[in-house]
C-alpha cells in the first residue's frame, strides 16, 4: 500500500551482498503484509465510519509522527523550490487512498488490492504523458498483457461489473502519479521533506471532505483509526529503509505479494473465493508488472 517510497540509492543487481538481498525483500514483503491488514482494517471500518475519517485519521497521524525528525531539522529544512510538485504528490496520494477505501467498501480485498497494484503498469504512461520520455518497444508487450487483466477482472458487459471496480482502478493511477511525482522530488528534496508535505498536504486535501462528511466516531473505531495511521507511517519508513538495501528492479516485484496476502485474509475474514475470470487477471497483470519493472529498457523503476 505504499504511495510510492522515496528511493534510497542502491548499489546494482550483481553487486548486491547476499545478506542484504535478504534484509531488502524481506523488509518489502513484510511492508507489503503490513499494508494488506491495513487494507483489512479499512474495509472493516467502511461500515462504521465515513471514508473521509478514514483518510484523514490516517494523514493526521502520520504528519504527527513525523513531526519530532522535522522539528529537529529546524523549520529552514522545509524550504522548496518544488512546491507545485509536492501538492500533486500529495493530491494524487490522498486521491489513491480516498479511492481505495471507497472501492473497499463495496467489493472485494482481493479485487481492490489487484486494481491498485496495477500501478507499474500506469508509471511508464504517466512518465510519458509527464516527462515527455518514450515508452520503450520492450514496455509495449507486457502493458498490453496488463491492460488485458484489467480488462479481465473488470469483465466489461458481464452482470458482476461495477462502477466500484473503475473506482478501485483509479486507484492504482494515482498511487502511479504518487510514484512518479517522489521520484521527481527525490532528485533534489530530503527524504523528511518529502514526507512532511505528503502528509500535511493530504490531510488538508482530505480535511475539507472530513468536515462537509462528518459525522460522530464509534469509540470502538478509534483502535482501527490509529492502527492504520501508525502502520501506514511505518510502512513508509520500512520500505525506504528496504530501499536502501536493493535496487527498485528487485524491491518492486514484492508489491504483488499484496495480492496474496489480500486474498489470503479475504478468504479467512469475508469467505471470499476468487472466481475463474479473476485468477486470470491476477496471472496476467503480476506478470505483466513482473517484465515492466524489470531493469531492461523499463520506466517504471526509473
Amino acid at each position: 500500500m505504499s504511495p510510492g517510497p522515496v528511493q534510497t540509492p542502491a548499489p546494482p543487481e550483481h553487486q548486491l551482498p547476499a545478506q542484504n538481498l535478504l534484509k531488502g525483500v524481506a523488509l518489502g514483503i513484510v511492508t507489503v503484509f503490513i499494508g494488506a491488514t491495513v487494507a483489512a482494517a479499512g474495509k472493516h471500518l467502511t461500515s462504521q465510519v465515513h471514508i473521509s475519517a478514514i483518510v484523514f485519521a490516517q494523514y493526521a497521524i502520520c504528519l504527527a509522527l513525523a513531526l519530532p525528525a522535522l522539528l529537529r531539522d529546524g523549520p529552514r529544512s522545509l524550504a522548496t523550490r518544488r512546491p507545485w510538485v509536492h501538492l500533486v504528490r500529495g493530491i494524487s496520494g490522498c486521491g489513491c487512498f480516498y479511492t481505495y477505501y471507497l472501492a473497499l467498501k463495496y467489493i472485494s480485498l482481493a479485487d481492490a488490492a489487484l486494481l491498485r497494484n496495477t500501478a507499474p503498469l500506469v508509471v511508464p504512461l504517466i512518465i510519458f504523458l509527464w516527462l515527455g520520455k518514450r515508452i520503450p518497444r520492450a514496455s509495449w508487450l507486457p502493458l498490453g498483457l496488463g491492460f488485458l487483466g484489467v480488462l479481465v477482472v473488470l469483465r466489461p458487459g458481464f452482470s458482476s461489473v461495477s462502477v466500484w471496480h473503475l473506482v478501485g482502478f483509479s486507484s492504482g493511477v494515482g498511487l502511479a502519479i504518487s510514484m512518479v511525482s517522489t521520484r521527481v522530488l527525490a532528485a533534489s528534496e530530503p527524504e523528511n521533506r518529502i514526507l512532511f508535505y505528503y502528509f500535511g498536504i493530504s490531510m488538508l486535501f482530505a480535511l475539507p471532505f472530513f468536515l462537509l462528511n462528518y459525522q460522530p466516531v464509534p469509540l470502538s473505531a478509534l483502535p482501527w483509526l490509529v492502527y492504520i495511521g501508525a502502520a501506514m507511517y511505518f510502512t513508509f519508513v520500512l520500505y525506504t529503509r528496504a530501499y536502501s538495501y536493493v535496487a527498485a528492479s528487485v524491491l518492486a516485484p514484492t508489491s504483488y505479494f499484496a495480492v496474496a496476502f489480500a486474498g489470503i485474509l479475504d478468504w479467512w475474514i469475508w469467505g471470499y473465493v476468487p472466481d475463474r475470470a479473476t485468477l486470470v487477471g491476477v496471472l496476467l497483470i503480476v506478470g505483466a508488472g513482473l517484465l515492466i519493472v524489470r531493469p531492461r529498457g523499463t520506466l517504471a523503476t526509473d
